[in-house]
């Protein structure tokens, strides 16, 4: 049972209601139980989905697979069941079993970084570092950690509030 209940649509406020439209709109994107609770903070909701156009940005340069492994170990790493759900589904809807799945190109290094970022509070060794950055830019590695900090903020979100994983995701929750 969440420790704050998602704000039901018939109490949503009008500006937040508008939010939620324009969110859906642009990213093709359910309100999950995540956002509607959010959604009791117009300012933290709109914090949160800035997460939305930095999931964006690193596909154009990881590419979405590496992309949506990326955010999946980092979601593992930081315990959150429901967002690791979100990305389960994400990749067996791609017919990739994620337990299965064999790397290709720079999958693993995304993964070895992505579970460091989660499993050391960001610490992450220099060698490591340095194989990212030796094949990313900086303002490609700034977006890479910036959008595990997201990863690691919506985990931290839903573990607090013990977000219920929404029906359509329940499916994929190990």
């Amino acid at each position: 049972m969440p420790r704050i209940n998602p704000l039901p649509l018939a109490e949503t406020p009008y500006n937040v209601q508008m939010a939620y439209t324009a969110h859906s709109t642009r990213y093709n994107a359910r309100i999950t139980n995540m956002k509607a609770t959010l959604g009791r903070s117009l300012v933290a909701f709109e914090v949160y989905m800035s997460w939305y156009p930095l999931y964006e940005q690193i596909k154009t340069f990881i590419g979405k697979r590496p992309a949506c492994l990326f955010a999946y170990t980092v979601s593992a790493g930081s315990n959150c069941q429901f967002c690791s759900a979100y990305f389960r589904k994400i990749m067996i809807d791609n017919d990739q079993v994620p337990e299965e799945l064999e790397y290709a190109g720079n999958e693993q290094l995304l993964i070895d970084f992505g579970n460091a970022i989660a499993l050391n509070q960001g610490r992450i060794p220099d060698e490591l570092f340095s194989q990212v950055t030796g094949l990313y830019t900086p303002q490609q590695v700034v977006e890479l950690v910036a959008f595990a900090g997201q990863m690691i903020a919506s985990s931290i979100f839903n573990n607090v509030m013990e977000t219920e994983i929404d029906e359509y995701l329940s499916s994929y929750a190990q």
